[in-house]
This record gives C-alpha cells, structure tokens and sequence, in this order.
C-alpha cells in the first residue's frame, strides 16, 4: 500500500470519528456542497489545509453528490524551504495541486506588523477569488477549523466589542457567484494535529516573513495565541467549555440582549420594550 493509500485509509478508519464523521456532518447540516458545484480548495502548505484537501478527495470519490473540486496553491513569496515542503506534501499525499504566483509579501513589506497582516490578508483572499473565477469554479473551500470558530467569537468579543464569528458559509459580497465554505467547521484542531503526527507528516505552520519568518515552528506572539491559552486554560476547570462557546452561537436568546445588528442597522431592546407585555412570565 503506497503511503497516499494509508493516509487516506486513517481518515476513513483510525480518525473516522474524530475527523471523516464530523467533516461530512458540517457538509451535510450546513448544505456546504451542491450537485455540480465546482469547488477550489485553497491550500496554504499547513495541515488544516492539506486535511481538507485530502478529505475532498475522500467525498468526490465515495460520496452520493456528484461534484468537481480543484487544488490550488497560492505562492506569495514563499522561501525555498517552505515552497519546497509543500510540494513534498503535495506528493506524498497524492494532491494534483496547481501552484500560481503571487508578489503579496513583497509588497506589504514596508508596513508594519498589524497593516501588514491586515493587507496580506484582504490581498490573499482576492487573489483566490480571481483564480476561482479564473477556473471556473462556484465556490473556495477554506481548512477553517472548529478551534478557528472559537477563537474569533472571543476576539470579537475581547477586542473588537461584538459577537460576530466565523460562519461555515456565507456569499462573496465583491464577486458575484462565489461563495466561501469551511468544510473543517467541526473538527477540532488536535485531532488534525493527532492525524498529522500519526501519520508522520511535517507541514509548515507559519510562512509569513513577517512574524519571525518561521517555517515548521509556531513562535509568533499574537492576540489568537492570548485566546489559544486562555480556552487551554478555561477546559481546565470546564473541559466542556468550547463546545459550549460554540453551542451559544447557536442559541442565541434575543429577548435577553441590549442590541443587535442586521445589514448594517442596529436595533436597541428599547426599541419596543414598551410595547412587551410586561404580565408575561420572566
């Protein structure tokens, strides 16, 4: 059996609870993939990434609806290294990816950290979604998992003062019949992580020049490694706690928040306070 073949085989059987089984819920209960749907998977040389692609893979091949996916892989800039461990991931895993050129990190080069991470960004997602038009596809699938969710409720919460969180779809507002999906919605991040070193493989975590220029090890210092820490710590005393975090997105009770907002108009609870009947039970 070629290694290709067992990595696929320990999706399907050694991580099928933990990976296949959630992947193909959040497919299903967010209605993620349509019959005729022409889907690029965006893979960034990570392993949330490479896991999406291999389990797109999985879905064309034995799923029941019928639908075309391509594999693509944007180089900002990449360093030799890092541009080199993709295509020997892409290789050991079987993924037949198609590379196109980009010159994003060379030109936010001369802003500072925060605008430099916000352009590089806003820059990557547009250029994804020209090469999706470009290929004719309908919709990017992104390795967003479920400990991504999480930590952007919290920092909408903590720093930007809103609950707002990443959504398992939503509609391209700059370019019209795309859509983005996330396809690793439900799958926690140290299943992938237990998938990846169970099945030895090495894949770049951070290939950003920007943050210390790392290429297989995480030492960035950011906001989302503040929150990473601070869930590690809550699951201590409540081992439950993210599911809960996310489960409370999910059952959100109007009747008991100061305001909310909906295309683009904020609606106070004393909008019509007044007019609740105030003998109802509380």
């Amino acid at each position: 059996m070629e290694k290709y073949q067992e990595i696929e085989r320990s999706i399907i059987k050694k991580y099928r609870k933990e990976i296949w089984s959630k992947f193909v819920h959040a497919v299903q209960e967010y209605e993620l993939i349509q019959e005729n749907d022409k889907i690029m998977v965006c893979i960034s040389g990570g392993k949330d990434s490479f896991l999406l692609a291999k389990c797109m893979q999985e879905l064309k091949r034995h799923g029941k609806v019928p639908f075309e996916v391509c594999y693509v892989v944007m180089n900002p800039g990449y360093n030799e290294k890092n541009y080199q461990l993709i295509l020997e991931n892409a290789k050991t895993l079987n993924i037949p990816i198609q590379i196109f050129e980009s010159d994003i990190f060379n030109a936010v080069t001369n802003f500072d950290l925060k605008s430099a991470c916000y352009l590089c960004a806003k820059m990557r997602r547009g250029y994804l979604y020209h090469k999706a038009k470009e290929l004719g596809c309908n919709k990017i699938a992104l390795g967003h998992h479920f400990d991504d969710v999480i930590e952007t409720t919290l920092l909408s919460m903590f720093y930007g003062s809103e609950i707002k969180t990443m959504m398992p779809k939503l509609h391209s507002q700059h370019f019209a019949g795309l859509e983005l999906i996330r396809p690793l919605y439900l799958i926690k991040e140290d299943d992938i992580i237990s998938w990846s070193k169970g099945n030895g493989l090495t894949f770049i975590n951070c290939a950003c020049r920007f943050t210390e220029a790392c290429s297989t090890k995480d030492m960035s210092i950011s906001k989302r490694k503040e929150i990473k820490n601070l869930i590690k710590d809550l699951k201590k005393v409540n081992p439950n706690v993210d599911y809960n975090i996310f489960k409370s997105l999910d059952n959100i009770n109007l009747e008991c928040v100061l305001g909310m907002k909906k295309n683009g108009k904020y609606k106070s609870f004393l909008d019509d306070y007044d007019t609740i009947d105030v003998n109802r039970n509380h």
